[in-house]
């Protein structure tokens, strides 16, 4: 008996840190994260720019090789749904790295580094597991599709469409 209360504790305990989210924690949106200027920026505040709009946001880094083998899809879904903005929240260590990624890589959208890493607070502030990930938030600033990876992009434009 107490194994199987230990495998469905398991089991909730997993469930819950995998559930959707809506909005992004207090943590996450008071974290600054460093601009292609060098200036600090919190996500709030950079969020605030996209009041009224669909946004996709791409977790990334230019050492990732899962990034850039995910980047054609990404070009077609920009391509798709010019009408959405896109930003580009980046894992490197350094800012000469992230830079010369989205110079390489010819990303469209705007840019900013997390200042900690894949690891670091702002990470975990939004449950940073894999990269690339992918999170969409509708006009509203509701978040509608939380955790998305390289693999999940007929989900990532599906849900586009049904903002539209």
């Amino acid at each position: 008996m107490k194994q199987l209360v230990l495998v469905v504790i398991a089991f909730i305990s997993f469930s819950c840190s995998q559930a959707q989210k809506t909005a992004f924690s207090k943590e996450a949106l008071s974290e600054k994260l460093l601009a292609l200027d060098g200036s600090q920026v919190t996500f709030k505040n950079i969020l605030k720019k996209y009041k009224g709009k669909t946004l996709v946001i791409e977790v990334w880094a230019s050492w990732c090789g899962d990034c850039v083998k995910a980047m054609p899809k990404l070009k077609e879904l920009q391509a798709g749904n010019p009408e959405v903005s896109y930003l580009f929240l980046s894992a490197d260590k350094t800012a000469d790295k992230w830079k010369a990624g989205i110079e390489k890589h010819e990303l469209k959208g705007d840019h900013f580094m997390m200042n900690d890493g894949m690891k670091g607070v702002f990470g975990k502030a939004i449950d940073l597991d894999w990269i690339p990930r992918y999170i969409v938030i509708d006009k509203t600033g509701k978040i509608v599709l939380y955790r998305a990876i390289e693999t999940d992009f007929e989900k990532i434009n599906s849900t586009l469409q049904s903002l539209k």
